[in-house]
């Protein structure tokens, strides 16, 4: 008899929490928006996997000597994982359209105001009862406005370890929904006139230029903002391994093996901080919350700023392309495409629309680099 009741002890169904029970649930949802809406597939299936196995009650998988546990101490931790992901960007995105006209810059860097709003907005629910964010919990809150998932995950890795998880999901749920949170913005904040611009062609960018444009933007990093070094050298080395024409396999290796091996470490790891003590708490809802409004006043923040362009440039700039200043690359960017042919079918705004789009990437990763220098992480 003692044998059956250690063998029971044992279960997991006789060690099964009821926060156990709902995080697996979390999971399965996750799974489920991934696989039935495409909502983001590529992390929140390896994401919500993760949450699954951290919550395997005795097994312990999202402890510190867990498997999954062990992946994120060696790959979040030391912030490897994000900054091997921004190389397979950078290896990845086209910056032409930003160098053929430099002025979308000023799009992509008004699109990053909801990130400071957000963190204004943050310390403030310290006053409800409830809530306890440090200044460096409120600026990894704050970065989920960048749409830009890995630099979210970085700097949460940094600041605020503990709300990894809810910054991570929040993070690329509102990534996914671009489609859905943008379009209402841009329509309120433009009119029908404005919507249906039509801009000129872009101009034929050059080797030598695509060549020279990462060493300038790294750089601009390293003598202004040397907090931002890691993500943006990355970055920029990615975009070189693409540009250079002399190292296709790296190339090739940076855009597909290296970042998809990555993408399913990243997910399992942040899967195991979404344990039912750390993630069922009222200042998850708080995170989802703050992430929302940063996204909402990022995106208005560059619509606002393409109608000044709009006003300057004489109407020759369609104020809809500001929207794409949040660096959720490229589905922002044709997001603004969608609406632009919606008021005029000739309209396509898909190419202007990667300058900022491109810009937004650069812009929520100085921005990162401001919250660390300011919040000393």
């Amino acid at each position: 008899m003692e044998e059956l009741l250690k063998l029971w002890a044992s279960m997991g169904i006789a060690n099964l929490a009821p926060g156990q029970v709902l995080m697996m649930a979390v999971g399965g949802v996750l799974i489920y928006l991934a696989i039935a809406k495409k909502f983001e597939p590529l992390l929140l299936v390896p994401i919500g996997f993760g949450a699954l196995l951290s919550n395997i009650p005795v097994a312990d998988i999202g402890g510190h000597d867990g498997m999954i546990g062990q992946i994120y101490a060696v790959g979040v931790e030391t912030g490897v994982f994000p900054l091997l992901i921004f190389m397979g960007v950078g290896a990845l995105t086209d910056f032409g359209a930003l160098i053929a006209r430099p002025s979308t810059l000023l799009l992509g860097a008004a699109a990053q105001f909801g990130i400071f709003a957000t963190l204004l907005g943050a310390v403030a629910l310290n006053f409800v009862p409830g809530f306890d964010f440090s200044l460096q919990d409120a600026s990894a809150i704050a970065i989920i406005g960048g749409a830009d998932g890995p630099t979210a995950i970085f700097l949460a890795s940094r600041l605020a370890p503990d709300l990894l998880g809810a910054i991570a999901v929040a993070a690329y749920s509102y990534m996914a929904l671009v489609p859905i949170i943008q379009p209402p913005i841009m329509r309120v904040l433009t009119t029908k006139e404005e919507r249906a611009v039509v801009m000129q062609q872009l101009r034929p960018v050059s080797r030598l230029e695509r060549m020279l444009f990462p060493f300038v933007v790294l750089l601009l990093c390293a003598m202004l903002l040397p907090s931002a070094a890691p993500l943006i050298g990355m970055l920029t080395f990615g975009n070189l391994l693409r540009e250079c024409g002399v190292v296709e396999r790296l190339s090739r290796a940076a855009q597909n093996e290296i970042i998809n091996i990555v993408t399913i470490m990243l997910g399992l790891a942040i899967g195991s901080k979404l344990s039912a003590e750390k993630f069922l708490t009222l200042e998850t809802l708080g995170i989802l919350a703050l992430g929302a409004l940063a996204f909402a006043i990022g995106t208005a923040a560059g619509v606002l700023m393409g109608k000044i362009m709009h006003r300057v440039t004489g109407g020759k700039v369609n104020p809809l392309i500001g929207a794409a200043g949040v660096s959720a690359v490229p589905m922002a960017a044709r997001v603004v495409n969608r609406v632009g042919l919606e008021e005029n079918h000739q309209n396509f705004l898909l190419m202007h629309a990667m300058g900022p789009n491109v810009a937004g990437v650069i812009g929520s990763a100085v921005a990162a680099g401001v919250l660390l220098a300011l919040t000393g992480g």
